[in-house]
């Protein structure tokens, strides 16, 4: 298992897709972040179904990968909007 974070920057038309696609795999933090735990396997199709639904030239998804969540350190500067379990 491999905990991710992803961050994204979509047209605003090819949102919902990658928004649903997101919530499908991971937990939602807040606007276009989320992070969870998947396995290889989930992160092989997770990361293809992202792929087939931007525009390289044009969006950005940023994927970040560790080994668990208590390796990363977050500091929460006001509001926290989502799901932040297990990481706050």
């Amino acid at each position: 298992m491999m905990f991710v974070i992803v961050v994204y920057d979509t047209l605003a038309e090819r949102n919902p897709a990658v928004l649903r696609t997101c919530r499908q795999y991971l937990h939602w933090v807040q606007r276009s972040v989320f992070q969870g735990e998947l396995s290889n396997a989930q992160h092989r199709k997770f990361v293809s179904a992202l792929k087939s639904q931007i525009d390289p030239g044009y969006d950005s998804i940023l994927i970040y990968r560790t080994q668990g969540p208590h390796n990363i350190q977050t500091d929460l500067i006001g509001q926290a909007l989502g799901n932040t379990d297990p990481v706050l």
